[in-house]
C-alpha cells in the first residue's frame, strides 16, 4: 500500500478533526501529497494543532456548505483521491442544532460530489458516514451493507441522507456503465465507534473518562449497558485507504457501501469500556457512577456491524483488539501529559499498528 500512496495527490475534507488528523499523518508517512479542507479545529486542545499537522500538508480553511469555495479548492489542488470526512459528528449536538447538522452532513456531501463531477483529476472518492446510518432494530447481530437505512436522531438521519445523496450521484453522474467516460469511482465507509489518542470531542465516552481519570473525579455513565462496536482510529483509517486504493485501481467494482467495524468480541458495553480505562489508567475503584435517572436524549442500546465484506474483498480487519486499542489510547494520553512530542507519538503508534498482526 505504501508504494501506491507515494507521490499520490490526496484531498481530505475535515482534516483538522480527530480522524482526519490521524488519516493525514498516515498518508503523509506513506509519501502522499496531502491537501486539507476544513473548519479550524473546534476543540482546545486539538490533535491537529498539537501535532503541527498544518506544517506537513497544504492547509485550506473553509466550510463544505460553501460550494464555490470548496470547488475552487478542489480544482486548485487537483487531487486524484478524496476522503470526505468533514461533518458535524456528534449525536447530542445534533439535537441542539439539527439545521446545521443536516446542512453540513447532507449538503456538504452534495457540494463535495458536485465539485468532483466538475474536476477531471479525481479518480476515487471515499465518503465517510457512520455505523449509525442503519434503521436500528436493537438486533443482537451485525448490520450488513444492504440493510435498511434509518436514523432516529438528527445526526444519524443526516448521515443516512448523505448515503442516499452519494448513491444518487454515483448512479446519475458516475455510473459503472460509463466509467470509461467519467473515470470516477465512489464509495461510502460506515465505521464503528472510533477511539484513540488525541480525541477531545465533547460528550464522547473515552475523552470524558480520560478527563475524569486525569482529574481523579467520578465518571458518570448515562447508558452503561449500551453496546457499541469499539475500535482504534487506525483501524478505519487503514480501511479507508485500502478502499480508496481499490477504487483507484479497479473502479466501480469497489463502489457502494462498506462497513468497517471490530470483531464481535469487541462489541462491548459502555460500562465495560469505562472500567477497562480505569484499570489501565491505574485509578482506584469507586470512580464509576451510573446515572440512570436522567439519561438525557435517547440513544440506541445495541449496535453492531458485520464487516465480512471488507474482510473478504479488501483483506481488512482491525489489527488491534479492544484491549490493545484502550491500552494504546491510555499510553498516548499519559505520554502527552508527560510532554511527549505529539507528532512523533502518533507516528510511532502508526508504525506499531502497521507492524502489528491482525487480531
Amino acid at each position: 500500500m505504501e508504494v501506491f500512496w507515494r507521490g499520490r495527490k490526496v484531498l481530505i475534507t475535515g482534516h483538522t478533526g480527530f480522524v482526519g488528523s490521524w488519516l493525514a499523518l498516515t498518508l503523509i508517512r506513506q509519501g502522499a501529497v496531502v491537501n486539507g479542507y476544513a473548519l479550524r479545529p473546534d476543540t482546545e486542545p486539538s490533535l491537529y494543532s498539537l501535532g503541527g499537522i498544518d506544517q506537513l500538508l497544504t492547509d485550506n480553511y473553509g466550510d463544505v456548505r460553501n460550494l464555490d469555495d470548496l470547488k475552487k479548492t478542489i480544482f486548485q489542488s487537483e487531487p486524484e483521491v478524496i476522503f470526505h470526512l468533514a461533518a458535524q459528528p456528534l449525536v447530542r449536538r445534533s439535537y441542539n442544532d439539527p439545521v446545521s447538522t443536516f446542512a453540513t452532513n447532507v449538503m456538504g456531501t452534495v457540494n463535495l460530489l458536485e465539485s468532483v463531477r466538475r474536476c477531471p483529476s479525481v479518480r476515487a472518492v471515499v465518503v465517510a458516514t457512520t455505523d449509525k446510518v442503519y434503521e436500528n432494530r436493537e438486533w443482537i447481530w451485525g448490520y450488513r451493507e444492504n440493510e435498511r437505512l434509518g436514523g432516529k436522531d438528527p445526526y444519524s438521519a443526516s448521515k443516512a441522507c448523505a448515503e442516499l445523496a452519494t448513491h444518487a450521484y454515483s448512479e446519475s453522474f458516475f455510473p459503472a456503465g460509463r466509467y470509461t467516460e467519467h473515470g470516477v469511482a465512489v464509495a461510502t465507509a460506515r465505521a464503528g465507534n472510533i477511539i484513540g489518542g488525541g480525541d477531545w470531542s465533547e460528550d464522547r465516552l473515552v475523552p470524558d473518562c480520560l478527563q475524569a481519570l486525569q482529574q481523579g473525579s467520578e465518571m458518570t455513565l448515562r447508558h452503561p449497558y449500551a453496546t457499541r462496536p469499539w475500535q482504534h482510529v487506525l483501524a478505519p483509517v487503514e480501511g479507508y485507504m485500502r478502499l480508496a486504493e481499490c477504487l483507484y485501481k479497479e473502479g466501480p467494482a469497489y463502489g457502494g457501501a462498506w462497513n468497517f467495524g471490530p470483531d464481535d468480541r469487541d462489541v462491548q458495553t459502555v460500562g465495560h469500556v469505562a472500567e477497562r480505562l480505569r484499570q489501565l489508567w491505574g485509578a482506584g475503584e469507586g470512580l464509576l457512577k451510573f446515572d440512570m435517572e436522567k439519561p438525557g436524549w435517547p440513544e440506541a442500546q445495541a449496535l453492531k456491524l458485520d464487516s465480512s465484506k471488507a474482510a473478504i474483498r479488501l483483506g481488512w480487519r482491525p489489527r488491534w483488539d479492544l484491549h490493545t486499542a484502550l491500552l494504546k489510547t491510555v499510553e498516548w494520553h499519559k505520554a502527552y501529559l508527560q510532554g511527549a512530542n505529539v507528532a512523533e507519538l502518533c507516528l510511532r503508534q502508526i508504525a506499531e499498528y502497521e507492524e502489528g498482526k491482525a487480531t
